[in-house]
C-alpha cells in the first residue's frame, strides 16, 4: 500500500502569519504523498463584523446563517485557502485549493435542527476518495477548506477536525494513512499551563481515565473523538503535534501525543 499523509491544521496557527509561515516550511520537508485540511481562523469573524454581520457561536461552534455562510465561503474558501496555495507555491509545493465542492470531493447534509439550530452546517455523509486520488497522482498536494456541499447544491460549513478524520478514513482503504492534527501546543498536555507536559501516549483506556478525571476537556474532546474513530476504521496512526514539529513527528518518534487502539480484549 502506499504511504499518505494527512494533515490538519487549527485556525490559532493561521490567525498568525508568521506561525502559518512557519508551519508550511515544516510541511514542505515532509516527503510522499500529502494532504493538508485547514481551519478558519478568526478572520470570518473579522470579516463578518466589518460587514455589520453578526457572530454566534455556541459550545465553540459556529452558527451559520444565509449571511454568515456567504463569509465563510468567502473567507474559507477564498482568501484563507488561496493564500496557504499561494505561500506553498511559493516554496516549491504544488499544490490544488479545493473545497468539498470541488471535484465531488466530500458530500454532505446539512444538520438536522434539535435543540440548537445550526443553520447551514454539514455532518460528512461521503467522501470521493478516487477523485482525491487522481489529484494525488498528479503529484498535486489537495489543499481543503473546512466547506463541503449538500445534494441541493448548497454550500455547507463543516468541522475541519470531522474533514480530515473523514477523509483519512475513506483514503485508508487504498493507503496507509497517518492523519496529524497540528496546532500551537506540543501535543495533548496533561497541565495545560505546561507547554512541556505532554502526554505521549493515547489509548482508548487511558483517554477515557483522563477525561474522567478533568485533564483533557473542553476543545480537545471532540478533537480526540474524531482521531480514535478514524483508528477504529483504518487509519495506521494518528499524531497530535505542535505545527512546527509536523516534519519531524511523521518522520520519527517521540514528537507529540501518539494515538493508538492498544491491547484490544
Amino acid at each position: 500500500m502506499n504511504s499518505l499523509i494527512i494533515i490538519k491544521i487549527g485556525g490559532n496557527v493561521i490567525d498568525n502569519p508568521d506561525a502559518l509561515k512557519q508551519f508550511l516550511a515544516s510541511f514542505r520537508g515532509i516527503v510522499g504523498h500529502k494532504i493538508l485540511i485547514h481551519g478558519g481562523g478568526k478572520i470570518a469573524t473579522q470579516v463578518a463584523e466589518k460587514l455589520g454581520i453578526q457572530t454566534t457561536m455556541v459550545e465553540g461552534r459556529r452558527i451559520t446563517d444565509q449571511p454568515m455562510l456567504d463569509v465563510v465561503t468567502m473567507v474559507y474558501g477564498g482568501l484563507v485557502n488561496k493564500q496557504i496555495v499561494a505561500q506553498l507555491q511559493a516554496i516549491g509545493v504544488d499544490a490544488i485549493g479545493l473545497t468539498g465542492a470541488d471535484a465531488n470531493t466530500v458530500l454532505s447534509k446539512r444538520r438536522a435542527v434539535g435543540t440548537i439550530d445550526y443553520g447551514f452546517v454539514g455532518d460528512i455523509e461521503e467522501v470521493n476518495s478516487g477523485q482525491i486520488q487522481y489529484f494525488i497522482r498528479q503529484n498535486l498536494v489537495p489543499v481543503f477548506a473546512p466547506l463541503t456541499y449538500d445534494r441541493t447544491g448548497s454550500l455547507l460549513n463543516t468541522n475541519a477536525d470531522t474533514m480530515a478524520s473523514a477523509i483519512a478514513v475513506d483514503t485508508a482503504v487504498r493507503n496507509e494513512v497517518t492523519l496529524v492534527y497540528c496546532f500551537e501546543k506540543k501535543g495533548v498536555l496533561s497541565d495545560p499551563e505546561n507547554d512541556d507536559s505532554v502526554i505521549a501516549e493515547l489509548t482508548p483506556k487511558s483517554y477515557a481515565d483522563y477525561k474522567n478525571r478533568g485533564i483533557i476537556n473542553k476543545g480537545m474532546i471532540p478533537k480526540l473523538d474524531n482521531a480514535f474513530n478514524a483508528l477504529e476504521k483504518g487509519v495506521k496512526k494518528v499524531i497530535i503535534c505542535h505545527a512546527n514539529q509536523v516534519a519531524e513527528a511523521v518522520s520519527t518518534s517521540g514528537v507529540g501525543t501518539v494515538l493508538s487502539l492498544g491491547v484490544q480484549e
